[in-house]
C-alpha cells in the first residue's frame, strides 16, 4: 500500500520537503490532483496528493490556509506546496491546522518542474499497485491455499519464496483495536527492511503480516527480539507508551504449513497481551503452553486446574476478594513480596498476610519449588482454555 511514509523515506522524491503533519504518514496514496482555485476542491477524491502553486489565489496566506482545509473535509492523503512568486512561503497557521490534524504537507521549490512531481507520483502509484499483486499471493497462500495450489507456488517461487525453503510468518498489530496499525506501518517495515534481504507483506483487518525467508536474514548475528525491542522503542518514544504488539510463528518447509505459523504468531500476541509480556516474541518461546495446547484429553487439564485452583476461586465468590489475581501475580514476580507489593501498590505486610492466607486455603507451601509449578501450570491451562 503506497502511504505517505513511502514517499518520504524513498529516493523518488528529493524535491519535496515535509513541514508539518508528520503524524499522517500512514494515508494512503492513490492520484494526485493540480488544484489553483477553491472552486476546483470540489473535485479532489479521498487519498489524492494536492498540488498548488497559489497562481490563482486572491490573498496568499488566507487562500491556502481555506484550501488546505477544504481539501482536508475531502479526505486528501496530503498537501504540497509549491512555493515561489505567489506562495513565498507556508503560513504558521496551515503548519498548526496540519499538525493537529494529522495532514501532511510537503514544500516544493519553485525550481521543481510540478509536471515532473505528476510523472514521479504516477510511477510511484504503479510500483505500489505492483507491490498489491504480491499482497494477493500472501493473501491465498496464508487464506486460499488450497483453492490455488499451482498459481501460489509458482508465484511464491518466482517472488524468492521456493517450496522447500524455511518460510515463517510474523504479524504485527495494535494492542487497542481503536488504534489503526497503519501509523506505524512505515516503522516496521523500514525495520525489517533492514534485517531481511526480501519478504513479502500483506494488510489484514488491523494486522500486518509478513512472509520471510530464513535463508535472507542480512543481521543473522542479531536476534529477531533485537528487532523487535527497536521497534517498540522507537514507538515508546513517539507515542510516550507501547501499544504495538510483534509475534513470530516457526519457520516450515511446506507452503500447506505456512497458515500453521500464522496462527503460531497470533498465539504468541494473543499470550503477549495476557501477561503483559512485550518480551515473548516466538512461538518456540512459549514453553509449556505449547505442551497443553497439544493435549487432546480437555477434561484432564481442566480438572488438573480445577484441583489445583477451585477452592481459591469459591473463596473469593463468596467473600469477594481477589485472591485468585493474586496469587497469579505473587507467582509471575517469582514470590518476591517487594515487587508485589510495588506492583500491587499494597504494603510488604499485606502481601505477607495474603499469601499465608492463600496457603491456608489451598493447604499448601507457596515456597514449595514443585508446589509452584503446579499452580503456575494451572494458570496457564487456564489460559489456554479461556482463549481457544
Amino acid at each position: 500500500m503506497g502511504t505517505i511514509g513511502k514517499i518520504v523515506e524513498g529516493a523518488l522524491f528529493p524535491m519535496l520537503t515535509l513541514v508539518a503533519g508528520q503524524s499522517g504518514m500512514y494515508r494512503r496514496v492513490t492520484g494526485i490532483n493540480v488544484v489553483e482555485s477553491i472552486d476546483l476542491i470540489m473535485f479532489c477524491r479521498p487519498n489524492e496528493l494536492v498540488v498548488t502553486t497559489g497562481i490563482n489565489f486572491p490573498h496568499q496566506n488566507t487562500s491556502l490556509e481555506q484550501l488546505v482545509k477544504l481539501a482536508y473535509t475531502k479526505k486528501i492523503a496530503g498537501f504540497i506546496v509549491n512555493t515561489g512568486p505567489y506562495i513565498p512561503d507556508i503560513p504558521e497557521s496551515v503548519i498548526s491546522f496540519a499538525n493537529e490534524h494529522e495532514l501532511p504537507i510537503f514544500q516544493m521549490p519553485w525550481e521543481r518542474r510540478v509536471a515532473d512531481l505528476l510523472k514521479t507520483t504516477f510511477q510511484f502509484i504503479a510500483h505500489e499497485q505492483e507491490q498489491s499483486t504480491e499482497d494477493q499471493v500472501l493473501y491465498n497462500l496464508l487464506f486460499h491455499y488450497k483453492q490455488h495450489v499451482d498459481s501460489t507456488r509458482q508465484n511464491l517461487t518466482q517472488l524468492g519464496f521456493p517450496q522447500g525453503a524455511e518460510l515463517a510468518v510474523i504479524t504485527c498489530t495494535t494492542t487497542d483495536a481503536r488504534s489503526s496499525i497503519d501509523r506505524y506501518e512505515v516503522l516496521i517495515q523500514f525495520a525489517f527492511q533492514n534485517r531481511y534481504k526480501r519478504f513479502l507483506r500483506l494488510k489484514h483487518k488491523n494486522h500486518l503480516i509478513f512472509l520471510i525467508n530464513r535463508t535472507q536474514i542480512t543481521t543473522s548475528s542479531s536476534p529477531f527480539s533485537k528487532t523487535v525491542e527497536d521497534i517498540y522503542d522507537k514507538i515508546t518514544q513517539k507515542n510516550g507508551s507501547l501499544n504495538v504488539i510483534i509475534g513470530k510463528g516457526s519457520f516450515y518447509e511446506d507452503y500447506e504449513n505456512i497458515h500453521k505459523s500464522y496462527k503460531e504468531s497470533l498465539t504468541v500476541i494473543q499470550l503477549a497481551q495476557l501477561h503483559n509480556n512485550r518480551f515473548l516474541y516466538k512461538y518456540k518461546e512459549i514453553g509449556a503452553y505449547k505442551i497443553i495446547m497439544g493435549v487432546q484429553n480437555r477434561t484432564l487439564i481442566e480438572s488438573f486446574s480445577q484441583d489445583i485452583l477451585g477452592q481459591l476461586y469459591r473463596y473469593d465468590d463468596l467473600h469477594n476478594t481477589d485472591y485468585v489475581s493474586f496469587l497469579r501475580i505473587f507467582l509471575e514476580e517469582n514470590g518476591s513480596t517487594s515487587k508485589v507489593s510495588e506492583r500491587l501498590f499494597i504494603h510488604r505486610n499485606t502481601v505477607l498476610y495474603k499469601i499465608k492466607k492463600v496457603e491456608q486455603l489451598l493447604d499448601i507451601d507457596a515456597t514449595n519449588p514443585f508446589t509452584k509449578t503446579n499452580l503456575y501450570m494451572a494458570f496457564l491451562i487456564e489460559d489456554v482454555l479461556t482463549h481457544q
